[in-house]
């Protein structure tokens, strides 16, 4: 028996295929498209006394199957799936009776658009080869499709799955969208309709707010890497207070560029607040899972992220009113607490008050001159009574002792008396000082006064509350004055 191998070589313009058949030790060429029937071809070179070494049948084995299937669809369930530290990935396909060994080389696993997992029902587009090493035939996978399921479409669950289990879509981590935005970041493409979309709301709304564009692919080969790229340039360097992400419809394929992982966690771990914008409303992306407001369309990220212009001073107009509102409704309880102020008992009876207290004053003051006259008149009955006493003795010591001890008596309670007016003294500052702050005059002391309009009598608050060439009655801390109003001038006025 010969041993066949098959080769693709040019001959002129045309690329051929050729058997070659090591019969005896001799090599023979045969074109195989002059061959009609292969098996007729080996039995033609049947030779029983031949025999083949392992690696010659190997080889023959390997060049028949390549030569006779080339690429083919094989349909099975996924099992023993590992990717090797060479990034090949290795598997078997089986039914319910075969089995089949797969592998898929670096370059075409970085092109899955999935996930190969146990247990998945694929669609498999490959060559049919032999491993020579271990002599056993194996599918060399290019491309896989799942069946009943796209290929994107399984990605996009694959990866939507995953990163809610590491939560990044859990809305503990959603940061608020600013009410006024002053600059707004945008990543999209510079052609597109979704940038014309944006800026033209943002015109009609609040035409005043910045827009910062980061330029950038949003579908294709690439497409993803600089939409993250510009989502952490926008980030850390853009100044913004929010970024919108997005673009127009599509199809799946047109959006998937904000499907990828690269993407999703550019938008996590961005510090600005991020509005998500892609295609229209029934499209959903792993951008909008992400991101801290999805927008169905990006024309409504835009009326999301700027209130119309109108709207706000509507709402300024309202507040204001409502602010005056109030400041009015104070001033008026604070003018009826003034009243109470002047009805009280204490306000009106101030000066009464304050002479009674001088009075008090006078009592004490009256009491210490008695208390010290009696002290005094009977320190010196006491001192002639011992006087007369010891002048029998030794009148002229016992004089000049008594004498001293007046003196020191004289003293002590001189200074008891100036201690005890100095303190009710002070006593009745106080008292005095007390009184005078709940008199509105001290206000007036103090350079303020009080106008009235005439003839109302109305107390002035407001410089609105009269008119040019109305007259007014002003009362000073001494006296009053008659004026009349030429101007009327608000606080802003200078």
């Amino acid at each position: 028996m010969p041993c066949l191998a098959l080769f693709k070589c040019r001959i002129g313009p045309k690329l051929v295929t050729l058997a070659a058949a090591l019969v005896k030790g001799e090599h023979i060429w045969y074109n195989l498209r002059e061959i009609s029937n292969l098996r007729d071809f080996m039995n033609h070179f049947s030779d029983s006394d031949y025999v083949y070494t392992v690696t010659e049948l190997t080889r023959t084995v390997k060049a028949t199957l390549e030569e006779a299937f080339g690429y083919v669809w094989v349909c099975g369930e996924v099992s023993n799936c590992r990717l090797h530290g060479s990034g090949h990935l290795y598997c078997t396909l089986k039914d319910e009776q075969s089995q089949l060994n797969v592998v898929f080389f670096r370059n075409d696993v970085a092109r899955l658009r999935f996930k190969l997992e146990d247990g998945l029902q694929v669609n498999l587009r490959g060559r049919i080869s032999v491993y020579e090493k271990r002599g056993s035939y194996q599918l060399i996978a290019a491309t896989a499709e799942p069946v009943g399921y796209g290929a994107l479409q399984l990605a996009f669950e694959q990866l939507k799955k995953r990163l809610a289990e590491e939560g990044l879509f859990k809305e503990e981590h959603k940061k608020p969208i600013p009410r006024f935005p002053q600059r707004i970041g945008i990543v999209t493409s510079p052609t597109g309709a979704a940038i014309r979309d944006i800026l033209h709301v943002l015109d009609r709304r609040f035409s005043t707010v910045e827009v910062v564009l980061y330029p950038s692919l949003v579908q294709g080969e690439g497409a993803a890497e600089q939409i993250a790229a510009g989502i952490r340039t926008l980030d850390e360097e853009g100044n913004v207070d929010v970024i919108i992400v997005g673009r127009g419809g599509g199809s799946l394929e047109d959006l998937w560029a904000f499907n990828e992982e690269i993407v999703a966690r550019a938008i996590y771990q961005c510090e600005t607040p991020v509005v998500s914008a892609v295609g229209h409303e029934i499209d959903f992306t792993i951008s909008d899972f992400v991101a801290d407001l999805r927008a169905p369309t990006p024309s409504a990220a835009a009326e999301l992220v700027v209130a119309e212009r109108e709207t706000v001073l509507s709402e300024i107009a309202r507040l204001r009113e409502s602010l005056a509102g109030l400041a009015a409704e104070y001033i008026t309880q604070f003018e009826h607490r003034l009243e109470l102020a002047r009805s009280s008992y204490g306000f009106r009876r101030a000066p009464d008050l304050l002479l009674q207290c001088e009075q008090q004053v006078d009592d004490l003051h009256e009491r210490m001159l008695e208390l010290q006259q009696r002290r005094y008149e009977d320190l010196r009955n006491k001192a002639i009574t011992a006087a007369k006493r010891l002048f029998t003795v030794r009148p002229d010591r016992a004089i000049t002792a008594w004498h001293d001890r007046l003196k020191v008596a004289h003293r002590m309670l001189q200074e008891r008396i100036r201690n005890a007016l100095a303190f009710r003294k002070a006593a009745m500052a106080e008292l005095a000082a007390k009184l005078d702050s709940l008199s509105p005059l001290s206000v007036l002391a103090r350079g303020y006064s009080i106008t009235y309009h005439l003839p109302t009598g109305r107390i002035l608050v407001d410089s609105s509350l009269a008119n040019a060439g109305d007259r007014v009655r002003v009362r000073l801390s001494q006296g009053f004055l008659a004026c009349m109003v030429e101007t009327v001038e608000d606080n802003g006025s200078g």
